[in-house]
C-alpha cells in the first residue's frame, strides 16, 4: 500500500521569538502575507498564523491585526489557513479565540492542557534589543502558566463548533493526550482528530526520538485509527524530528515560530527556506508532499469556500 502524502504545516511567526532574534521574522502584515504565500509556493499545505503589532513586532491577538493579512493570503494561495487560539500566554480563552470566531478558518490550534511555558533562557543571548518591550517579555516568561483548563477547552470547542473548524490539538506532553481522549469521550471532539505532538518547549516533553515513539505509541493506544498526527520540534530539533516523523507515517510542521534556524548555528532566511528543506528531505526519502487539496481530504476540512475572510 502506498504511503499517504506528507502534509507540511508552516508556522509563520508565532508568539515566542522577537525581532531582535532574527531579521527574517515577519511582523508587519505585508511581511506575514508575503512569507506565508512564499511558504505555500515552497510546499506548505497549511499555514499556521499568529498576528503581530506592525510598529514594533509585539504579539497581538486583536482580530483587526489578522484582518490586515488574511484576505491577501487567501487571494494568493490555496493553502489551508490555521489560526492560533494560543497566541497569548496572559489573555483569557475568550480573547484568544476571538480571531477564529470572526474569520471562521478551516483550522485552528487548540492547546490540550495547562503548563509552564517558558523561553526565558533566550534573554541571556542578547545584550541589545531592537524594541523596548522584548527583553522583559522574554525574561519574564519564567513566570508564565499557559492556562488551558478543561473548562477553557470546552468553552473553545462549544463556541467554535458552529464554524465546522478542524482543531490542531497541540499536545506538549503525554498527559495532554489523555486530556484529549477524555474530551472526545464526553463528546467535545469527533474522530478523526488531528494531533500535533510538540517537543522541546521548556515546560513540556523533551525533543528526543524516544519521546516521539512514546507519544505515538500512547496515541495509538488511546485513539486507534481515529487520529491523524504531525510533529513540531522546537529549535534545533525541528528538522531531525520532522524527518523522523515523515518516515513514521506522520505529517510535519516547520516555520520561524518554532525555530529560527535552517542548520546548526545558521539562521534561516525565510519560512519558505525551511519548507523547501523539509520538502526536499521528504521527497529524497521516497515520500510525496501533500497538496492543499490532499491535506483537506486527509484531515476532512470544510473547504476554503466556507471561511469568513
Amino acid at each position: 500500500m502506498a504511503k499517504p502524502p506528507v502534509v507540511i504545516t508552516c508556522a509563520i511567526t508565532g508568539a515566542i521569538h522577537t525581532p531582535t532574534m532574527s531579521d527574517a521574522l515577519p511582523y508587519t502584515p505585508e511581511d506575514i502575507a508575503a512569507q506565508a504565500i512564499a511558504a505555500s509556493e515552497a510546499g506548505a499545505a497549511i499555514l499556521h498564523l499568529h498576528a503581530r503589532r506592525p510598529q514594533d513586532g509585539g504579539v497581538t491577538i486583536d482580530p483587526e491585526a489578522f484582518a490586515a493579512f488574511l484576505p491577501r493570503i487567501r487571494q494568493s494561495t490555496d493553502a489551508v489557513v490555521n489560526i492560533s487560539t494560543g497566541g497569548s500566554l496572559t489573555n483569557s480563552i475568550d480573547e484568544r479565540i476571538a480571531p477564529a470566531l470572526r474569520f471562521s478558518p478551516e483550522m485552528c490550534s487548540l492547546n490540550m492542557g495547562s503548563m509552564n511555558f517558558s523561553f526565558h533562557p533566550l534573554a541571556r543571548r542578547y545584550d541589545t534589543w531592537k524594541f523596548d518591550w522584548e527583553r522583559d517579555y522574554v525574561a519574564r516568561s519564567d513566570g508564565n502558566i499557559f492556562r488551558n483548563t478543561f473548562a477553557d477547552i470546552e468553552n473553545a470547542a462549544n463556541q467554535l463548533a458552529p464554524h465546522a473548524i478542524k482543531f490542531e490539538h497541540e499536545c506538549y506532553d503525554v498527559g495532554h493526550l489523555y486530556n484529549l481522549r477524555f474530551c472526545m469521550d464526553i463528546g467535545l471532539f469527533k474522530a478523526p482528530v488531528f494531533i500535533q505532538f510538540i517537543f522541546g518547549i521548556l515546560g513540556g516533553i523533551g525533543p528526543e526520538v524516544d519521546n516521539l515513539v512514546f507519544m505515538k505509541r500512547t496515541a495509538d493506544r488511546l485513539f486507534g485509527d481515529d487520529y491523524r498526527w504531525s510533529v513540531l520540534g522546537a529549535g534545533g530539533a525541528q528538522m531531525p524530528l520532522a524527518t523522523t516523523a515523515s518516515q513514521m507515517g506522520g505529517n510535519v510542521r516547520v516555520g520561524l515560530e518554532d525555530s529560527l534556524l535552517i542548520a546548526r548555528g545558521k539562521l534561516a532566511e525565510s519560512n519558505a527556506q525551511q519548507v523547501a528543506k523539509i520538502r526536499r528531505i521528504i521527497e529524497d526519502l521516497g515520500s510525496e508532499v501533500a497538496t492543499p487539496g490532499q491535506a483537506r481530504e486527509i484531515l476532512g476540512l470544510k473547504g476554503a469556500d466556507r471561511v469568513g475572510f
